[in-house]
């Protein structure tokens, strides 16, 4: 076996593509620490555990002794990225990105290791660049070239707009690895094009060309879709403990083991086959594997003390034989109301209107599996099961379905 067989199986675990696995192994064989890439653009103020995919990822680079780039995409933030829409996105204003940005890079280090990051900002070199440069930027490639794009060429064979802004995109997250030097890009699979323009863009500047590492998108709660804050299927990395630890709870047995490949760090590859030999042979149950998982991504995000409070939230409120453990579980379909706070709590028979249920939020008398809920405009996610309480003595057991 060579030396770097453990440092590849470890880099290949979860990966859908690594392009091209023999210059990742000749690049390692170089003996210095390596540049690993990732990009995020700040379009929402927070991140879920979606995004932890790739950090993840990053995270098992730096163990083995490789720079990590954390690359925000201020610059980016105000294109939109077009990847995998049917519509021009509508451009952040500078100020949105920059706010968005600073929750990014609060949250990041609760996955990486500060140490072996570099936070990184795109408009560091494209506020520098002239009408000129991006004009040459833009001679890079052609119309043809980006309608191979499978999202461009839908929309041009249905006469869809699509904005010249919208072809400068993957030119310029291509550029952002010629300015970083990186050596490794990780993205998700719909990202593929345009991490394959920054090796173009690379080798046209003289640079090696990065090695590209597509990793799977998450499947949010649903099961179906994407994780996305857009979707209300997200777990955010910066929710309270209990709803990391319940919403964790929530994912279905199926896509358990797609979580546990991703999102932990305790189970080996080897743990998780025997698990799931276990489950399907009846000889572990697969909530007790969610109870660890779910207290994981908790330490993980909030420390062990958090993480032993919810578990213990969870035992005695939810499954336990507390004030909530015998409630019937209400199913709420939302197809009509929506997953607005306002309407669920009407929905469970909580309040008699929304404008109680607005004065109850007021008070701070309104809890969602135990927090103290003070945004009248929280909207719950879907095939999650909560807790809701209103005053001391109405509670509620509810799944929120489409």
């Amino acid at each position: 076996m060579s030396d770097h067989q453990p440092a590849i199986d470890l880099i290949g675990r979860g990966a859908e593509e690594i392009i091209k696995p023999e210059e990742l192994l000749a690049r390692l064989k170089l003996g210095r620490p390596l540049r690993i890439k990732a990009g995020f653009d700040p379009t929402a103020p927070d991140l879920h555990v979606g995004h932890t995919v790739l950090l993840n990822k990053m995270r098992q680079f730096q163990q083995l002794g490789h720079q990590a780039i954390f690359l925000i995409g201020d610059f980016t933030g105000m294109i939109g990225d077009p990847t995998g829409k049917n519509v021009t996105r509508k451009a952040l204003s500078r100020e949105d990105v920059a706010d968005n940005a600073r929750t990014y890079a609060e949250q990041v280090f609760k996955v990486l290791d500060r140490e072996r990051t570099e936070l990184r900002f795109n408009s560091e070199w494209f506020d520098r660049m002239s009408a000129a440069d991006m004009i040459k930027l833009a001679a890079k490639t052609t119309v043809a070239r980006m309608l191979e794009r499978d999202d461009f060429q839908k929309r041009f064979r249905g006469e869809l707009p699509i904005a010249i802004h919208e072809f400068l995109y993957p030119l310029v997250q291509g550029y952002d690895s010629v300015a970083l030097k990186a050596d490794v890009e990780l993205g998700g699979t719909d990202q593929k094009f345009n991490l394959l323009v920054g090796r173009q863009l690379q080798a046209e500047a003289g640079q090696p060309p990065q090695i590209v590492i597509t990793m799977p998108l998450l499947e949010g709660l649903d099961g179906v879709n994407k994780m996305s804050k857009s979707l209300g299927n997200t777990i955010g990395i910066n929710e309270p403990p209990n709803q990391i630890f319940g919403k964790t709870m929530s994912v279905s047995d199926d896509l358990l083991w797609r979580y546990l490949e991703l999102l932990s760090f305790d189970r080996s590859l080897a743990d998780i086959a025997r698990l799931r030999h276990e489950v399907a042979t009846g000889v572990a149950n697969p909530r007790d594997i969610k109870l660890a998982l779910a207290a994981e991504l908790v330490q993980r995000f909030h420390g062990p003390q958090a993480a032993e409070a919810a578990l213990q939230y969870w035992d005695e409120v939810i499954r336990g034989g507390g004030v909530a453990g015998d409630l019937p579980l209400q199913e709420i379909r939302t197809t009509l109301i929506g997953t607005g706070i306002l309407a669920v709590l009407k929905a469970a028979a909580l309040v008699p209107s929304g404008s109680e249920a607005t004065r109850k939020i007021g008070e701070r008398a309104v809890r969602v599996d135990g927090v103290v809920i003070e945004d009248r405009t929280l909207k719950l996610a879907l095939a999650t099961d909560y807790v809701l309480q209103v005053g001391k003595r109405a509670f509620a057991k509810v799944r929120l379905l489409p």
